[in-house]
């Protein structure tokens, strides 16, 4: 009888949810891709807009295959943002989701 290939475990999603707001400027998405893709955190949705020169973005990613913690992606982020003029909040879906409950 053939040996069965062993089940691989399928986690939980979990979604943080990024902001970016800033002077639009080439390669932002690209850098915060790579940073992503660098991680393994996967993208799920992105929204983005430009507003007279002014970037503002809203990404949904899952964690939950991240080599990463939260804290790590978000300090990464944090320098991806000083080096490129942005404001880049980076928070889990929940507390993103009770901070802008109306």
């Amino acid at each position: 009888m053939a040996k069965k290939a062993p089940k691989k475990t399928v986690k939980e999603p979990q979604i943080c949810i990024v902001t970016v707001t800033g002077k639009d400027k080439v390669g932002i998405i690209a850098q915060l891709s790579v940073a992503m893709a660098e991680n393994n955190i996967n993208i799920v949705d992105v929204n983005q807009k430009i507003m007279e020169n002014y970037f503002v973005m809203t990404m949904a990613c899952d964690m939950a295959e991240a080599t990463v913690t939260i804290n790590e992606i978000n300090e990464k982020l944090r320098l991806i943002g000083k080096e490129m003029d942005l404001q880049i909040t980076f928070q889990h879906e929940n507390i993103f989701k009770a901070m802008h409950r109306v």
